[in-house]
Formats: C-alpha cells, structure tokens, sequence
C-alpha cells in the first residue's frame, strides 16, 4: 500500500483541550506504563522474549484488570485499545533489539573460536606457515572460480523462468561469508589452517609474518565488543515514560545519599541521569476510520469529532488547522465520511482515502498551563492510490478477491465457532459493500509505463546517488544523472547539509568526553534533499516511461561503502597498509553520511503517487558507480 502521512493542527476550547490533556498525562500514559512494569514481571517473560512478542490477548487481560481501579478508569474505549497496541509495539521492538545483540554475540563468538595465531595454526596443523599459505592459494583459487562460475549461472536466468530462489543461497553470496561456511563444514585439519588464514587476513594469502602484538590487539578488541553487547543485553526492560520527573528526582537522591555497590550500578545511575525525559504523554490512535467524523460548517472551516468523548466534554469538536498543500486530503476526508454516513449499508469505509489517525501532543516552549502551551496534532495515515476513480476501482477489485477467498477458506472448514460465524458473516457484508463502487472520485488515466525500461538507483559514499535509464530489452543505458544533475541548481544544499554533519559530529564528539547529554537534533535540511531527490528521480522515470525503478537492498550498504573506501585508500596510498587505514579513517569523516533509508521511503512514495513499481536488487561492490547502477538494473530484469 502506498501510504503517506499528513497532520494537522487541532483547536478547541480551553476546557476540551484540558480534558485531553489530563486524560493523557494522568490516566493513559500512567496506564501504559503499569502494563510495561507488569509485563516485564510476567512469568512467561522468557518465552515472549525467545518468540519476539508478546501475546495480545495477555496485555488485554492485564488491561481488563487495571482500568476497573479509580486511576485508570473512565478513559474512551479507543484509549484502551491504544494502550494495549503501542505496549504490544514497544515489546516488540525491545524483543527485536534484545534477539539481535544475541545474534551479534553468537557471531562475534563464532568468529573468536575461530581465530588463531599463525604460530596456533602451525602447531595445529604441524605444518609450516609456507605450506599453509599454499594450501590456502589453493583453495581461495578454487574457491573463486566456483563462485565466478555460480554467479554466471545465475545473471542467465531468463525472463519468466519460475523457478523458486532458495533464500538460504544469499548466505553465499560474499567471499568472507563462502569461505566461513566451508571452514565449519571442513574436518581436513590442513584445510581448517588455511581457511582460519584465510579468513582472519580478509580473505587474502599475506607475505608479511604477523605481528603478535596486532593480533593480540585484534582479538582483545573482539572480546571486548562481546562483553559491551553482553551489558546491553542486561540493559532495563522498558518502563515507559516519567511525565513528573519523579523517578529522575529518586535517582538523583540516591547518588546524592549513597555509594553505587559497583561500576555497574554507577553507570547505570549516570546513564538515567544523563537520559532526556520526555514529558509528553503517549500518542492515542485510532486505528478505525470510522472513528473520527468530519465536518464542514457555513465558512468552509473543517471540524473533526472523535467517538467516546461525549460523556467527557459538552461539544467534543476540534478545529483543523493545517498547511494549504494538506487541505485537499482534510476535504476529501468530509466527502469520504459524508457519503458513508448518508448511506452505510451501501457504501464500504475500506475505500476511505484515510486509514487510521494518530492523537498527539506537540512539545513547545512557555509558561502557563500545559494544555495551552502545547498543541494537540493529529496525525492521519492517506492512502494515496485511492485518490483517483481508477486507481480506487484497482483497490476495490483488490479488496474483493481478498474477502472473497477468506469467505471461501471459511466456508470450506465446516463447523464454525460463533466468533469464526461472525466473522464470516462480517466478510460477507464487506464484500457486499465493496461491489458498489465510491462515487465522486476524480479521474486520472492510470499510468503506462514500459516493462523493459528500468531506471536503476546506485548509492555511494562520496556520491550518494547516481541513476541511470536502462532499456533492458536492447542491454542499452539511455542516459545517467549524478546526483549535481539531479538536484540542479540546488546542489549546494548538499554542501551545506556535509558542513552541518561535520559541525554536530564533532560537537557531540566533544560532550561524549566530557559525559555530557551528546543528543543534539539535526535540521530538515537532510529530509528536504531527500525529497529533491526523490521528485528527481520519480521525473527521470515518467519522462522516459519508466516501468520500474530499481533500488538497492539496504543491508549491503555496509560493505558496499567499505569497499569503495578501501578502493580510494588503496589507489591514494599504494602498498602501506597503515597509511591506507588512517587515510580510510579520514576520509569517513570528511564526506557525506547519508541516510540510505530515508531516501529509499521518499522514492516509494513519490513512486507511488504516480503507479510506477519499486523493484529490489543487489548493488555490485565493485566497479564505478555507473557501472554498478547499470548492473543492478540489468540483473534486476534478468531475476523478474
């Protein structure tokens, strides 16, 4: 789905801003944060964390059981249901975080049980260093060759062949990750040298003896990042957010008053000393459209009425204020919900241009009550593609295949619970709804674009961006753009956005040696090229009638930047290693660190404003940049 999120600015009365405000602070964000507190005491704990989430239905019954007591009670049933979604999402998160550190140590731990001195490996093998180096020519040169020849093989497939990739075959995909496979599979203890040599000198046969003291250095380093990802691992389970300062203030108490028992517990009060508190209340959303009703009064002025809030304020109305661009999607949201409204049993709210919404509380600066200093925001999540009359029919038909192999699944099963029977029932009212097409809708032809014509987008390091139009058909490049040609006269944002990277760089550099607070926000600038650049690319493709546009995985953005790092070490300083590393290091420093991902949410969306496909690929880690953005393209085509 092509979702994109606007909001807006919400004005009412002092007294309903009030009340949401003291509904927030004072009954749902201390609601989330007891079911935060009693989650992490659950017996189950384990289990959740070695599954990665936590069961719905168990926050749904500790929730039950809280918003009975005089704090939590009286709240709209849409703040329940949001509390027990964000504290499931939180979880979810942490869990994901936890499982990752465990994996980066079982890595880091696979990588130290194989590591060894040369002097290790000779007396393992009981062979000299000469012989070990041989073995180990042998096998990168068989090795390469088997690999050169696999990936051959592989950019032949041709188009339509639906034969299904084996995703374990990505895990071969690198020298480093090929060679560590047929260590653990090796028994020969000649061949396990070699490969251990291999592997620990970046895949290559060394003529320098090793320096003992490097070595040493090298695996200390890598116990030491075992150890820190251990201490993460024992880091707080999350206990949400301290809205008065109090635990804050029990902490400072504590240093204040008492020694820390060990390093440990002194860190652990430094690092809560030194956290910004946040003293906004959680979001509430409203995952249901229908949730929200719309208005248009005599001026034109568009108000929003959120369901549950009646017994709570005398007029629940909120004035929507929001940017000029944005008032289009607020319009089309009355018309939407006007006409649902007039005629219910017709018409579905699953072709709403709006999704779900989200109840915020932006921070701002001043004296006075909170609720007037601070502005409630409203989020809303827009489905871009149904803006137009076909576009939505597109949608519409999508929505009806959907409920209709869900009503067949159930239908074929037989003996149905009452919920299975309720649900089944609800499916078949959808379906009935969905047959009647959203009226007043504008038109737009949908776009056509050519399924040979690919616009392939390569990230870099010192260029981050250059594209190219590939018309894969005839294996032809139509034309390329760096990223001065795609931001035009507004290539010196990118100058200035280095400068203001290097500026906070070396800011925060500085409070990390002092313990300081090192968080200091960063401007727009970046997300405002980002945009440039996206609007850019998204033109290119409609102007050459583009089918799709090709981007690279993000995960092999780590080894594609290191190696053109490496690259331009090795061309600059030839034959000095040190001086390659310390050239390396610089260079890191000096040029643009960018938002790889950032940019690739900007495309898909522009993308898909317009109905042109995002398609993904692997970026190749050598060669120009040109000829990367050119393979990706043409391999991309080649795996359709």
């Amino acid at each position: 789905m092509s979702l994109i999120t606007i909001q807006c600015r919400l004005v009412s009365e002092e007294n309903s801003l009030r009340i949401f405000w003291e509904l927030m602070t004072e009954k749902n964000a201390p609601l989330i944060n007891e079911l935060l507190e009693q989650l992490s005491k659950h017996p189950n704990f384990e289990t959740w964390l070695q599954k990665g989430e936590v069961p719905k239905n168990t926050i749904e019954t500790i929730c039950d059981s809280l918003k009975i007591q005089d704090r939590f009670a009286d709240q709209p049933g849409r703040f329940y249901t949001s509390a027990v979604t964000l504290v499931k999402e939180v979880y979810k998160s942490w869990f994901a975080l936890q499982q990752r550190r465990q994996r980066q140590i079982k890595g880091k731990e696979r990588w130290l049980n194989m590591l060894k001195s040369d002097i290790e490996l000779q007396q393992e093998s009981q062979c000299d260093l000469d012989i070990i180096r041989a073995k180990a020519t042998e096998i990168l040169t068989s090795f390469v060759a088997n690999f050169t020849d696999d990936k051959n093989q592989k950019s032949k497939i041709k188009k339509g062949n639906k034969t299904k990739k084996n995703k374990k075959d990505s895990s071969n995909t690198t020298l480093f990750n090929g060679l560590f496979d047929i260590y653990e599979k090796t028994e020969d203890c000649l061949s396990r040298c070699a490969l251990a040599y291999l592997l620990k000198n970046k895949c290559q046969v060394s003529e320098v003896d090793e320096d003992p003291d490097e070595y040493a250095k090298g695996r200390r380093k890598k116990e030491i990042e075992i150890e820190r990802l251990r201490n993460q691992i024992k880091s707080r389970k999350p206990k949400g957010r301290d809205l008065t300062g109090e635990k804050w203030l029990e902490i400072l108490s504590e240093v204040v008053n008492k020694v820390p028992l060990n390093e440990d517990e002194a860190k652990s009060w430094q690092a809560t000393l030194l956290r910004g508190n946040s003293y906004m209340p959680y979001p509430v959303d409203y995952e249901t459209n229908t949730d929200l009703t719309w208005l248009i009064n005599d001026k034109g002025r568009i108000f929003v009425k959120f369901n549950g809030l009646n017994k709570l304020m005398n007029e629940p109305k909120f004035e929507v204020y929001c940017d000029s661009r944005q008032l289009h999607y607020f319009q089309r949201f009355c018309q939407d919900w006007q006409i649902w409204h007039e005629d219910k049993e017709t018409y579905s709210s699953g072709l709403f241009i709006l999704r779900s919404a989200r109840l915020l509380w932006q921070e701002r600066k001043g004296k006075g009550k909170p609720w007037k200093i601070h502005r409630l925001i409203l989020q809303c999540s827009v489905e871009t593609r149904l803006w137009t009359q076909e576009e939505t029919e597109l949608v519409r038909f999508e929505k009806i295949n959907k409920a209709e192999k869900t009503i067949q699944n159930m239908e074929q099963k037989g003996n149905l619970s009452q919920t299975q029977l309720s649900r089944l029932e609800s499916e078949r009212t959808q379906r009935r709804k969905l047959n009647n097409p959203f009226p007043d809708r504008p038109s737009k032809p949908l776009y056509q674009g050519k399924s040979n014509i690919l616009v392939g987008v390569s990230f870099g390091l010192d260029k981050p961006v250059t594209v190219a139009v590939i018309d894969a058909a005839k294996n032809k490049v139509l034309t390329y753009r760096s990223v001065k040609q795609l931001l035009g006269g507004k290539y010196n944002l990118l100058n200035r956005q280095r400068q203001q990277q290097q500026r906070l760089s070396h800011k925060r550099h500085k409070a990390q040696k002092q313990n300081a607070p090192n968080s200091f926000g960063e401007s727009e600038l970046g997300q405002y090229v980002d945009r440039l650049l996206a609007d850019a690319i998204v033109a290119i493709a409609k102007t050459y009638s583009a089918g799709s546009i090709v981007l690279p995985q993000l995960q092999d953005m780590r080894e594609i930047i290191q190696s053109e790092v490496q690259a331009r070490a090795e061309k600059k300083i030839p034959g000095y290693k040190e001086g390659q590393q310390n050239y390396a290091k610089d260079y890191r420093v000096s040029v643009h660190r960018w938002s790889y991902g950032r940019l690739i949410e900007s495309i898909q969306i522009q993308a898909a404003k317009i109905g042109i496909s995002i398609e993904r690929g692997s970026q190749p880690i050598r060669d120009t940049q040109q000829e990367q953005v050119r393979d990706l393209a043409l391999f991309a085509y080649q795996q359709r």
